[in-house]
């Protein structure tokens, strides 16, 4: 123990094994969903969703614990929700690709991406954002979180089941009547300061929904893989997107690479900056080392069948519950290696019984909105598109894209150009491409 304290500099960040432990648990639970959730989705395209359930655990673990030992961050990673559903319903439903052929583009991107990593690109353009603008995308995070948490939950759907939730519903179900039972349970646990907060209003929550609803506990467990459990792994074709034409294969990938760039980004600036690990000026160090492990993890999620994988928001519970090392990934990545082995364990606890804690995390996070200056305008505004467009579109890339362009073009109204970075004239051009990529499509 006295090594694993050493390694993930425990004294140096206040934690210690057992924070770290519980913190990395809270963040699994938080998480579970997805690995059924992922081929859920992606089974519309045609994948195998037992083979996608357990290719998603297995690469969502090796990569957290890739995380955690090499960035030595309590920062998690799985398939990207909006990137699977872009892969099932935009590449392979909309444009004609075959599943493989879009996991092929999955991996050229994340190729992509880790290129711009080794240059030493991504940093750069990271460290060119503006601090007020770091700030306002972990803020829009927390709200994003916070809104995934009320939606888990069933307080907020969409009257056709669309994206985003629109409706505020009263409870009339089970389900609802326990996500707000939580919900009490959670910010009393927390408002007295009980240690473990987090974990034990899921447990507790977990537990009432089960009184309620038995069903939820699964009549087989799978103990053993059989043959078939990791088919989808090497299922991709790099060559596919191309028979769409070189101008539009390329649009695709690019598009896909931003919203990925940006997605961890985002993540990544929110969740050490609520860990109280970021620097003054809203950096992140040893961010080369985490930008390498997600970049990379885009490429094995695609090269696994399963999508991209990237650094999830909801690493925030863990780092709520005191998570402030890489330990805490490789708890959290352990657990998902352990799911793919007992599935139907992970598949019990309902989403509306972490909500409440996701609701709390967002409460968290939206606190750095005190460190942004909002009455200086040059700020502000940017600040508040990006704050508000993530909840809202359910899309974290279009909060920041419309930050920085708006960033950069009141600068040039006021007369400010010095001030704008050259890196920030590349990426709100390349944002202003991202957002034009329907129009172009139909031009092209």
């Amino acid at each position: 123990m006295e090594a694993i304290a050493q390694y993930f500099k425990f004294a140096e960040r206040g934690t210690n094994f057992w924070t770290e432990a519980r913190a990395g648990i809270t963040t699994f639970m938080v998480m579970a969903y997805i690995i059924f959730v992922n081929p859920s989705i992606l089974s519309a395209a045609g994948l195998n969703p037992v083979a996608g359930a357990a290719a998603t655990a297995l690469v969502a673990g090796i990569m957290t614990i890739a995380m955690g030992l090499i960035g030595n961050y309590p920062l998690a990673l799985a398939a990207g929700l909006g990137l699977n559903g872009v892969v099932a319903f935009g590449l392979v439903l909309g444009r004609g690709l075959t599943l493989e052929g879009a996991m092929g583009v999955i991996v050229l991107e994340g190729l992509v991406v880790t290129l711009l990593v080794v240059v030493g690109l991504r940093e750069a353009i990271m460290a060119a954002v503006p601090l007020a603008l770091k700030r306002a995308i972990g803020v829009g995070i927390g709200l994003f979180i916070l809104f995934i948490g009320f939606v888990n939950g069933g307080a907020i759907i969409s009257p056709e089941g669309g994206v985003p939730p629109v409706l505020p519903v009263f409870p009339s179900e089970p389900a609802q009547f326990i996500f707000w039972a939580g919900m009490a349970i959670t910010l009393a646990l927390w408002v007295m300061k009980v240690r473990g907060a987090l974990i034990i209003s899921i447990v507790v929550t977990t537990v009432i929904a089960v009184v309620f609803n038995p069903d939820l506990i699964p009549k087989d467990f799978v103990v053993t893989p059989d043959a078939n459990t990791f088919s989808t792994l090497g299922a991709f074709d790099l060559s596919n997107v191309f028979d769409l034409g070189l101008v539009t294969a390329l649009l695709i990938i690019f598009s896909i690479m931003l919203t990925d760039f940006f997605d961890t980004m985002g993540t990544v600036t929110g969740v050490a900056a609520e860990a109280g690990l970021a620097r003054e000026d809203g950096s992140v160090p040893g961010i080369g080392r985490v930008l390498l492990v997600d970049s990379v993890a885009a490429i094995a999620g695609g090269a696994a069948g399963i999508s991209s994988n990237t650094t999830y928001i909801e690493s925030a519970a863990g780092v709520a519950e005191g998570g402030r090392t890489g330990f805490a990934s490789v708890i959290t990545g352990a657990l998902f290696l352990v799911a793919i082995l007992l599935a139907p364990v992970a598949g019990i606890i309902p989403a509306y019984a972490t909500a409440p804690a996701l609701v709390l995390v967002g409460y968290l996070m939206f606190t750095l909105v005190g460190d942004i200056d909002v009455r200086n305008m040059e700020d502000g505004i940017p600040a508040l598109l990006t704050m508000m467009l993530m909840p809202l579109t359910y899309d974290i890339t279009v909060g920041i894209g419309a930050g920085f362009v708006s960033w950069v073009l009141i600068k040039v109204v006021k007369g400010k150009i010095g001030e704008i970075h050259p890196l920030m004239w590349l990426v709100s051009a390349a944002f202003l491409v991202y957002f034009a990529q329907s129009w172009l499509d139909k031009l092209i």
